[in-house]
């Protein structure tokens, strides 16, 4: 089954928390919006899968985890996460290999937008988190994680996108960014690459991202 947008009907700022029915149910990212532990088990219910497996973090800004401990709290859910956290049982790293849903998908450190951050590589999809996103307001087919922030730094994250290009296979059909679209080769004129390559040369100008910068 194809990955469901949990947050989908949120009504404040949110990430996108990804729902992946398969061998090991998982939800990419936990968001902030109310009652996405509901989401999540009517989803599974409707999927009949018994059960969340497994919680997978690209990163721990607050708009990804602020509902992470009622998503915990529900499910008897393992959390894999690259920085500590209280309720980390996995600590994952570049180069490990995370089932996600029933996809192998390979760790790759990518930080820059923050230390933490990592995405998620499989062989169909990608889970690119904050490090790149199709649409986002600055840019609307290829844009990556802002940088102005206390913490952040444009220049690593234009070596992470270039170590994320490196090791994406080609076979990669659709990418789940953090916030936006969902992208996915079939339904517009470009590979996940080229999206990556477009979003890679314009942090490469080195100009905000936002006017305000």
């Amino acid at each position: 089954m194809e990955p469901i947008t949990a947050t989908a009907d949120a009504e404040e700022f949110t990430c996108n928390a990804y729902l992946v029915p398969g061998e090991a149910p998982t939800l990419v990212d936990a968001g902030t919006m109310p009652g996405v532990d509901d989401v999540v088990a009517d989803a599974l219910d409707d999927a009949g899968v018994d059960g969340l497996d497994r919680v997978v973090l690209t990163h721990q800004h607050h708009d990804h985890v602020g509902e992470l401990d009622a998503v915990l709290d529900r499910f008897d859910a393992t959390l894999y996460a690259n920085a500590a956290h209280p309720r980390r049982d996995v600590a994952i790293g570049d180069g490990d290999e995370v089932l996600v849903g029933g996809e192998p998908c390979e760790v790759v450190e990518t930080p820059g937008h923050a230390d933490d951050h990592v995405a998620l590589v499989g062989e169909e999809r990608l889970y690119s988190g904050d490090v790149v996103v199709y649409n986002d307001g600055a840019f609307d087919d290829g844009s990556f994680g802002r940088t102005d922030m206390a913490g952040q730094s444009r220049e690593t994250l234009i070596e992470s996108l270039h170590a994320l290009l490196d090791r994406l296979p080609d076979t990669v059909e659709a990418m789940y960014p953090g916030h936006g679209d969902v992208y996915r080769a079939s339904d517009g004129p470009d590979t996940v690459r080229e999206v990556i390559e477009r979003a890679t040369e314009r942090a490469e100008r080195r100009e905000p991202k936002y006017p305000d910068e």
